[in-house]
């Protein structure tokens, strides 16, 4: 395992995954009041599987952001890491949107957004780690099908 740093690993991880996890601060205190009173969608999940399926994806872009900050310095590194960062901040800012703010409209914007990032983050990954990329797959189909449902939420609700 040439080039393996269980330090950058572990960091890795605990940036996505702790900074991951305070968006639930936002999050968690609305479901049972304001969203729980929203109209959703047929195809709206249940509320337990948010989760699970965050704390995967956060996961999966730990290791992702891992495989490429282990990698010598360059333009093509340093170009990626920060897409990565832009787009973990928009992933945080949603949860302020959508679940402190109320905003469902900017909300759907700030995602959208949030895809384009995620797309250039994948793009400029595969460049050092192709592995790296496809471990942003499942996120970027999540948030796929998260926008989806963002919208319909927000047609529902105007």
């Amino acid at each position: 395992m040439a080039n393996f740093n269980w330090v950058k690993l572990v960091v890795s991880v605990l940036f996505t995954v702790g900074i991951g996890s305070l968006g639930g601060i936002f999050t968690i205190s609305e479901i049972p009041g304001w969203y729980a009173g929203l109209q959703k969608p047929s195809f709206n999940p249940p509320n337990w599987i948010f989760g699970p399926v965050w704390s995967m994806l956060y996961l999966l872009m730990g290791i992702s952001f891992y495989l490429v900050w282990k990698q010598p310095v360059s333009t093509v590194r340093n170009v990626g890491l920060t897409l990565f960062v832009i787009q973990f901040m928009l992933n945080f800012c949603w949860s302020i949107l959508f679940f402190n703010q109320h905003m469902i409209a900017a909300a759907l914007l700030e995602m959208v957004f949030l895809w384009i990032f995620i797309l250039l983050t994948m793009i400029w990954f595969a460049k050092l780690s192709r592995t790296a990329a496809w471990l942003l797959l499942p996120y970027l189909g999540w948030v796929s099908f998260a926008t989806v449902l963002t919208a319909a939420i927000w047609k529902l609700n105007p």
